[in-house]
């Protein structure tokens, strides 16, 4: 399977001009390619934790608590017309069934602590993704992607540790498909900053990364296999560790070279702002199916809609994702603003 299409200047000029000959989409085909998003609106969700959080009953007081059986509604409600939805893994679960969590070793800046996460293996759980499952058909607002941290240490080179990350990737590619998820995200894990290179005698040599790459490259192949099975995507986004670097992510797709695993490039998820753009443009050859449209006030200043065009120029066809991080309004508002900003640049 060819992943590059041609490149250089030629080839952009050829895909800008297919673009530009391109019939306009109308309104109902423009909703069609935009999914919701629960991150924006996490903090409307209910949850295990009992810590006061001031900002999250103010944003309740104004749109109201929901689970995610509520979020098919609660998209028709905010996004007229919009009929897909991209669900984070965090929210998943009833909050009062202990039985369908699990607890997890969780290591973030070389400390250790548990986390209690849903696990779609166990009966109760998949009696939930069942309910999960009824919800998208009576709403008629389908999951397009889900986006999952539980899967970790895909490229660890403790081998037990892969292994484990592996299998707990299987049990949500199975939970996935369950309620007819297109995608999923699984995240590359590893040190959270790459490994760099280092001084030699000659000239500088990053031999650590390629330990990385090598178990991520082994750990995504597995699972694109595993994903054919299932009907779902495994898909890599830029989110930390080896896939902060669109290089790394095109390395690491390249030698899977599978048609289910991909990319789902973040507008926003770069470590400096030369990538805002110019890794989004990397990363497009190997998109197909999702993206996350996001508007971060991380960055000065961020232009979705030329962000929707580099893609569109590169011949995408998939979903945007309305995946609004941080800035000048709360996660309803952010949503919308995306919302506004990718039906223009369609």
């Amino acid at each position: 399977m060819t992943l590059i299409p041609e490149t250089g200047r030629r080839g952009f000029l050829s895909l800008a001009a297919g673009a530009a000959m391109a019939r306009p989409l109308s309104e109902k085909e423009k909703l069609a390619r935009i999914a919701s998003n629960t991150w924006p609106m996490r903090m409307l969700f209910k949850s295990r934790s009992t810590r006061p959080n001031p900002k999250a009953e103010e944003f309740k007081k104004k749109y109201g608590e929901i689970t995610m059986l509520d979020f098919g509604r609660f998209t028709k409600e905010i996004f007229p017309g919009v009929s897909k939805m991209d669900l984070w893994s965090s929210l998943f679960g009833d909050i009062s069934d202990d039985s369908m969590y699990v607890k997890t070793p969780f290591t973030f800046n070389g400390q250790t602590r548990a986390m209690t996460e849903f696990d779609p293996s166990s009966p109760s759980g998949r009696k939930w993704l069942d309910s999960l499952a009824a919800s998208i058909a009576k709403t008629g607002v389908k999951c397009h992607h889900v986006s999952n941290n539980a899967p970790r240490d895909l490229c660890e080179l403790d081998e037990e540790r892969r292994r484990a990350g592996i299998e707990v990737a299987k049990k949500w590619l199975t939970g996935a498909a369950q309620i007819g998820a297109k995608t999923m995200r699984v995240n590359t894990g590893g040190p959270r900053i790459a490994p760099n290179a280092v001084a030699t005698a000659d000239y500088p040599r990053n031999d650590e990364i390629v330990k990385y790459l090598d178990r991520a490259i082994k750990s995504f192949k597995e699972l694109a296999d595993f994903g054919a099975k299932s009907g779902v995507k495994i898909t890599i986004e830029n989110h930390w560790g080896l896939s902060a670097n669109p290089m790394n992510v095109r390395i690491i797709l390249e030698e899977v070279n599978h048609p289910f695993c991909e990319a789902t490039p973040d507008f926003c998820n770069w470590e400096h702002e030369y990538l805002l753009y110019h890794g989004l443009l990397a990363l497009a050859p190997y998109t197909k199916t999702t993206v996350h449209a996001k508007y971060w006030n991380r960055w000065k200043e961020v232009d979705i809609k030329k962000c929707v065009r580099i893609l569109e120029t590169a011949g995408y066809q998939g979903v945007y994702a309305l995946e609004y991080e941080d800035g000048p309004w709360d996660g309803v508002d952010g949503a919308r603003y995306l919302f506004k900003e990718v039906m223009a640049a369609l």
